[in-house]
């Protein structure tokens, strides 16, 4: 996991005590350092108006802005200007600084976070929050865990992270450091106002093409996911048109009962440039929640990581792509978050006026769950009719008293504020006490949203970025692949989520967006599929045959040991997944993996680990 930018704001000449372990120094200042830890030299930059003693702008990661892009956004910031520098192409992390203030930021969705901590007279900030816990022997927060197995819509990590005392800067915002002073947190310029779906598919179209071409012109050898569906496959057709790929496309005995190969297939076949190739899970012999038996021979992440459930049919799919030795494995993941829209846009359509549109729509909704259509216009309702604030203090009040053991979240949950997981059930009284805490104390902070999808939005896509972040770390660590997301691009996510989300969603058009944006770049036939592959089934396959050690993850649960999960309730529904019985495989998922971060933190978590004693030098000040 050792790949992070971690830096120092002092408020007095001293030197620090620690450095990183082995870190690069990108920029030395009187007052603060910015190390690298991880990162190829190409990776970093350090950018400064020609002739003068800064601004500087410091980029770490995925930055494809050219050097005419960094030195126009220099020049914006001695103008006063910022936004110039939060828009450049890619997902990283940036340091500006001019004169004694000092802004920190990552990226529009969440790849590249930045946490901090004060400590020992200064401000220490990094793009992970593990060595941050380390240089203070911070300890895991448990109810913010426990808050991701069982919320949804409940914006629990707007200021704080997974450890106690660390702190989070929300993806948007900036750490604004200034010497001798207390630092603070401040929104950073937003990028496009409200777009129609038109003008953001303009956007979109630009900054996505910016996205995946300059990163396939990048480096010597390319490749894509290639799964059939809409997000992998306009990747792929915008890489090949640069550069030829190699494309994977996996699939299993569940999965080749869809269409997701046959589509897959005809993309490689028409369009030029393209080596295919299938990894098939019967002949690979590997399933989900493999290779879970030694959780301290597992990678360590700086997140839980959904990942680990599926690690033997990722060692499958990027087998291939190891072996082919590609510079940028590029992926469609985030194209569902940036190109569709949550449920509850239905709620947002309603507000915007848009009402008759939203109960037809409501009613196609209920089609598709199965549920009479009375139950859905009923939440639609409620939804419109509650403020954020208070729907929060609704769901508080449930944890008052225990879930049902068999309680299940009802389909039209989706269009809520927030609401609870099947996971709750597993909550003790003490469970139940630490998340209605959390969820209360999240009232104060909620009056800025007006509209649920607009909410659910945003933390879907900072939830997928920090998961495709925690898959990058491990297909680093693992097989040397490192792993692009393009439509996670603050550019990219930008223009898509100008737009309302009721606008990326028109009933009977499966991700509009896409179909306007992409038009004549991808084949006309690929937009217009309707289909969507779900790979469910396949996860009860992975349960049954690795029962024994998903029983021990269980049964050695650390959250049922600190008293706020019942390790019995949660045996009982993994017991029904190995049946094949109707089960919460998302939740016993989430939970596994959870507890597998927890157990390997006892040994990544170290501050020896992570930090050495500082060099006794004196600092320079260019």
């Amino acid at each position: 996991m050792n790949r992070f930018v971690v830096g120092r704001s002092a408020t007095s000449l001293a030197l620090p005590a620690v450095a990183p372990r082995n870190g690069t120094e990108l920029l030395a200042l009187a007052h603060g350092q910015v190390w690298a830890v991880g990162h190829a030299t190409e990776e970093c930059t350090v950018t400064a108006a020609p002739g003068e003693k800064g601004p500087w702008l410091t980029m770490a990661g995925h930055c494809l802005a050219t050097a005419a892009e960094r030195q126009a956004a220099v020049a914006a910031v001695r103008r006063g200007g910022l936004g110039p520098a939060v828009l450049l192409p890619g997902s990283h992390l940036t340091v500006v600084h001019d004169g004694g203030r000092t802004w920190v930021f990552g990226d529009g969705a969440g790849v590249v976070p930045v946490y901090w901590l004060e400590h020992e007279g200064g401000v220490w900030w990094a793009t992970a929050a593990t060595p941050l816990a380390a240089l203070i022997g911070a300890t895991p927060d448990l109810a913010w865990l426990l808050a991701d197995l069982v919320l949804s819509g409940v914006d629990f990590r707007l200021e704080s992270a997974h450890f106690k005392g660390v702190r989070r800067v929300p993806p948007g915002s900036a750490l604004v450091l200034n010497e001798h002073a207390v630092p603070e947190v401040i929104r950073l310029p937003a990028g496009p106002g409200m777009l129609t779906l038109g003008e953001g598919a303009r956007r979109l179209r630009e900054a996505l093409t910016t996205a995946v071409t300059r990163r396939a012109l990048a480096v010597e050898r390319v490749t894509t996911d290639l799964s059939g569906g809409v997000d992998s496959s306009s990747v792929t057709c915008l890489a090949v048109a640069k550069t030829p790929v190699l494309a994977v496309t996996y699939t299993d005995a569940r999965m080749a009962e869809d269409d997701d190969l046959l589509f897959a297939c005809r993309i490689a076949a028409e369009v030029g440039g393209i080596t295919h190739q299938v990894i098939d899970a019967r002949e690979a012999r590997v399933k989900h929640f493999d290779g879970l038996e030694d959780p301290d021979a597992l990678p360590a992440t700086d997140l839980p990581s959904m990942s680990l459930g599926v690690l033997s049919l990722l060692a499958a799919r990027l087998a291939p792509i190891a072996a082919y030795g590609s510079g940028a494995h590029l992926t469609g993941r985030g194209g569902d978050n940036v190109l569709a829209a949550p449920s509850s846009h239905r709620v947002d359509a309603f507000l915007a006026g848009r009402r008759l549109e939203a109960l037809r729509s409501t009613s196609g909704f209920a089609r598709v769950c199965r549920i009479e259509p009375w139950r859905a216009w009923r939440q639609l309702t409620a939804a419109t009719a509650t403020s954020y604030p208070r729907a929060l203090e609704r769901l508080a009040d449930r944890f008052a008293e225990p879930f049902p053991a068999a309680w299940r979240p009802a389909p039209a949950d989706a269009l809520a504020w927030c609401s609870a997981t099947a996971a709750a059930r597993w909550l003790t009284p003490a469970g139940r006490r630490a998340i209605s805490q959390l969820v209360s104390s999240r009232v104060p902070h909620a009056g800025g949203h007006t509209a649920p999808g607009a909410l659910h939005d945003r933390l879907d896509l900072e939830w997928m970025a920090g998961e495709h972040a925690t898959f990058d770390t491990i297909a680093r660590q693992l097989w040397g692949v490192p792993i692009h997301a393009p439509f996670l691009d603050t550019a990219v996510a930008a223009a898509c989520l100008a737009i309302p989300p009721f606008e990326r969603a028109r009933p009977g058009v499966y991700k509009p967006l896409a179909r306007v944006a992409l038009a004549q770049l991808v084949p006309d036939w690929l937009l217009t599929r309707q289909t969507k592959t779900l790979f469910t089934t396949s996860v009860f396959d992975g349960l049954a045959a690795n029962a024994p050690a998903l029983r021990r993850i269980i049964a050695g649960s650390r959250l049922a040991a600190a008293g706020l999960l019942d390790a019995r309730q949660a045996a009982a529904d993994l017991e029904s997944g190995i049946a094949g019985a109707p089960a919460p495989l998302g939740a016993l998922h989430a939970l596994l993996v959870a507890e597998l971060w927890l157990t390997r933190l006892t040994t990544a978590a170290t501050h020896t680990a992570w930090w050495q004693p500082a060099p006794q030098r004196s600092i320079p000040c260019p």
